[in-house]
């Protein structure tokens, strides 16, 4: 049986200690998720299609989650959506209504982006013209 001398001893649990502490910072050094990665995750929870969902939404709301220190999980909720859960619900709550919580509190994109207004098909929103002068005097179309 081989015998280990305290010098090994020593060298073995530096080596341990390095790799204990370093090995979670490169495993992180990797952006949790890209724009693109999170609008596909976005329309996987909103079943939309990724076209549907606004580049520049996409990248405030990124930049909303990971302010806030999510973006681990970000990353598990990528890598496994049915695992859905209070962020995915935020995701979701976020596309629809326009507004996310930030890191300098509640924030908003554009509101004619939201989702909502898709699945309030019969109104828009406020201050967007909804035709000519009059044109609510006449019955809609369809």
């Amino acid at each position: 049986m081989p015998t280990v001398s305290r010098r090994d001893a020593i060298l073995g649990g530096a080596c341990a200690a390095t790799v204990a502490v370093a090995l979670p910072l490169v495993v992180s050094a990797r952006a949790p998720l890209t724009a693109s990665e999170f609008r596909a995750l976005s329309a996987t929870l909103t079943g939309r299609s990724p076209a549907d969902l606004d580049v520049t939404a996409a990248h405030k709301l990124l930049a909303g989650f990971l302010s806030l220190g999510r973006g681990n999980d970000l990353m598990g909720l990528a890598a496994d959506p049915g695992n859905a859960g209070t962020l995915a619900n935020d995701i979701v709550a976020a596309w629809y209504s326009g507004s996310y919580a930030s890191s300098d509190g509640l924030a908003a994109f554009d509101l004619t982006d939201a989702l909502v207004w898709d699945a309030l098909d019969f109104t828009k929103p406020p201050g967007l013209c909804g035709g000519d002068t009059g044109h609510w005097a006449d019955p809609p179309t369809s």
